[in-house]
């Protein structure tokens, strides 16, 4: 049951990769089985491995590289979700995150068809959206909801957060307005990198413009406060944490990011 996926040539996408028996087969970092904080309900998280990012902040490094994570077959990865389907059909269903799941977009694609072929499961890609141009329009009409991570509005502060460009998640943004894709913003608040109240109102604005040319599309942005859970990964990988010294905002600073959010989305749910 295998659905040829439209993917144009990039070199920041992982070519197809097949097992000595012709299966394709995917780099896993990890299942979460209840995850309550990955899209609508109780979801199966399926975590890839391979991340082009390299955002100051990440608290999985060890997503970055491909290779790092476990080679399982598509046949395998859709067995482990179906042990759950029966009650993700009706509790909530699959996110599959990363890392960022479009460097492996063959196999992200195949999973996301046999999971509405199979049990026509709710799916949902957690993606900041930058490779998505390499991937024609029929990708992703076995997505469900798209958990946009939109990481700073500001150019330069995005490259130097992230270590790459932000027109590309911007383009990705309007695409789904033309596909009528449901979708989720994402705003890790960051002191110092995020937090600065002329970038919110920015991205603020920018949200609201979307709502409004393309209403009932987003439904809800969701303010995630930094934490350091992840700091001691990059020290096991020997890598320098930048952001050792910085702190979680404020309560006082996440209400208002939070606050300002809603002063322009007022029908739209901020948490």
């Amino acid at each position: 049951m295998t659905k040829t996926i439209p993917i144009k040539p990039a070199g920041e996408i992982f070519p197809p990769t097949v097992d000595d028996h012709g299966h394709l087969v995917g780099y896993i970092h990890s299942f979460e089985t209840g995850a309550a904080v990955d899209g609508p309900g109780m979801r199966f998280a399926l975590f890839m491995s391979g991340c082009q990012f390299r955002c100051l902040y990440c608290h999985n490094p060890d997503t970055w590289k491909i290779y790092s994570g476990r080679q399982m077959s598509i046949d395998e990865v859709v067995a482990e979700i179906g042990k759950y389907a029966t009650f993700l059909k009706f509790a909530g269903g699959l996110t599959i995150t990363g890392g960022e799941p479009l460097m492996q977009a063959h196999f992200v694609g195949e999973v996301f068809y046999r999971v509405k072929k199979q049990w026509g499961l709710h799916t949902a890609l957690d993606t900041q959206g930058f490779l998505a141009g390499h991937l024609d329009d029929a990708w992703f009409e076995q997505v469900d909801l798209v958990l946009l991570d939109i990481k700073q509005m500001n150019p330069q502060k995005y490259e130097q957060l992230t270590g790459k460009p932000l027109q590309p998640t911007l383009d990705f943004a309007e695409r789904l307005l033309r596909l009528k894709k449901k979708f989720w913003i994402r705003y890790v608040l960051v002191p110092g990198w995020s937090d600065d109240e002329q970038d919110v109102e920015a991205l603020a604005a920018y949200l609201a413009g979307l709502n409004q040319r393309g209403p009932g599309l987003l439904g809800r942005v969701e303010v995630l406060p930094f934490h350091k859970m992840g700091e001691h990964k990059w020290e096991e990988l020997g890598m320098k944490y930048e952001l050792a010294d910085t702190q979680p905002p404020s309560q006082d600073v996440v209400d208002r990011v939070r606050s300002q959010f809603s002063r322009h989305l007022p029908y739209i749910l901020v948490c």
